[in-house]
């Protein structure tokens, strides 16, 4: 079709539509328009009041983003339901509304502002609604009128052949919208998808992070296939060439692919999950903050993030501290002179350390979890001791409680006069007359 034949058909459109502005028929479908708007407000009124999901929102959305997000669709429900009865009036009342163009207008109408409650329901971007609602509401108009198949005619007519190749102003406009759009919906579904099921309390933390990657990945070759047939390449040709240049980029992306499936090993065999402390075989440590498919970031107690890649986890020794159970035992040593009475400052240690309030001590916890101070060696300058203890996470940042209990039990021994050895040496000064008579008492 030409652009001449486009512009005669909207004027012969235009002038069909004038001509049936004074007819009973005219006035017939503006009737019919009311009172499908009247039941379609009727229809979804009573349909809120008997769904309460529709009708009230969640106290916590943040806790229940699914049900946020139906309570804000139910202000679709509406115009829905207009365009339904619209379309039924259309395709069951031919005689009345003869050729039924200003029900099909109203039709387009309908579509329209369905389309814009959507943009302003879903898009916060001011920018974005902006660009969607200049974009989208013209082509949403002119399919509903019937017209848009005549100007994408026009449009698909304009191209240039370049070898195998033809390129028209419809497919890199159709290439441009719709690829915008699908990059946006990408990334908006894959955002809201990972937070619904992040959101899920039935759900481990494990599981919330199989899903929500396996989501992500599943997105992702979903949108991949769409730009592709919307660029017009064929997959099957697609295939065939992929088939041949995969393996040579296999050589090249192997550690990547080493990563990521060992991400997805990590997080189904649950041996690493978030909040978890890992020390690494190289001595590095840190809380499990964050659990990608390619890598996992360490936060260390001064600040800094620690980016391991998932690999190690599989090939290398790494020690779990908190991975079955967040208890944990420590000691510290102190030293007591001979002359002390052990017996008596074996129970005032066990007493000083059990008032600190992240020990674990009283009557619910056993006795193998209970503070426990023991001799330990007998030293050249005084006895050796320890106190070993139990205490809920990791002795280290905002927990750290060994340099407190080193101050317990320093104050504790100096407030009993418990005396705390340190290093003695006799030192005997040989005279020079002595020194002259040794070699001949030798001799």
């Amino acid at each position: 079709m030409t652009t001449e034949n486009l512009l005669a058909e909207l004027n012969a459109a235009s002038d069909r539509a004038l001509a049936s502005a004074s007819g009973v028929e005219f006035y017939s479908q503006l009737g019919l328009i009311a009172l499908v708007y009247c039941l379609a407000y009727v229809l979804s009124a009573r349909v809120c009041r008997y769904v309460p999901v529709l009708c009230e929102p969640p106290a916590e959305p943040e806790i229940t983003p699914l049900r946020h997000l139906v309570f804000r669709c139910g202000r679709l429900l509406f115009p829905l339901t207009a365009i339904l009865l619209l379309q039924l009036s259309l395709a069951f009342a031919p005689a009345l509304l003869g050729d039924g163009l200003v029900m099909r207008v109203a039709v387009a109408i309908a579509i329209i502002l369905l389309f814009n409650s959507f943009v302003r329901l879903v898009i916060a971007n001011e920018l974005v609604a902006k660009l969607f609602r200049w974009v989208g509401m013209p082509i949403i108009f002119l399919h509903a009128v019937g017209v848009l198949d005549n100007i994408v005619a026009v449009l698909d007519g304009m191209s240039i052949q370049l070898g195998n190749i033809k390129l028209s102003v419809y497919g890199i406009v159709r290439t441009l919208i719709f690829g915008s759009l699908l990059f946006w919906l990408g990334r908006v579904s894959n955002s809201t998808g990972q937070t619904i099921i992040r959101k899920q309390e039935t759900l481990d933390i494990r599981t919330k992070e199989v899903l929500a990657k396996l989501f992500e990945v599943m997105l992702f070759f979903i949108v991949a296939m769409l730009m592709l047939q919307l660029m017009g390449i064929n997959l099957t040709a697609l295939a065939v060439f992929g088939g041949a240049v995969g393996v040579g980029i296999g050589f090249g992306l192997q550690a990547i692919a080493s990563n990521f499936i060992s991400g997805i090993i990590i997080l189904m065999d649950r041996s690493v999950s978030v909040g978890d402390y890992i020390e690494l075989e190289d001595g590095k440590c840190g809380v499990v903050t964050e659990l990608n498919m390619r890598s996992t970031t360490l936060e260390t107690f001064d600040g800094k993030d620690i980016v391991v890649p998932n690999e190690k986890f599989i090939s290398n020794t790494f020690t779990n501290w908190t991975h079955k159970n967040e208890k944990q035992r420590y000691r510290v040593d102190f030293s007591v002179s001979y002359s002390t009475d052990v017996r008596a400052v074996v129970e005032i240690i066990k007493e000083a350390v059990a008032s600190h309030p992240q020990v674990l001590s009283g009557e619910d916890y056993p006795i193998e979890e209970r503070p426990d101070c023991e001799i330990d060696s007998f030293g050249d300058n005084g006895v050796n001791m320890f106190v070993e203890f139990w205490m809920q996470g990791i002795d280290d940042g905002r927990n750290r409680v060994g340099g407190d209990l080193l101050l317990i039990i320093l104050e504790t021994l100096q407030k009993h006069g418990v005396e705390i050895p340190f290093p003695q040496r006799d030192v005997r000064l040989v005279s020079v007359a002595e020194k002259r008579r040794t070699p001949e008492l030798q001799s």
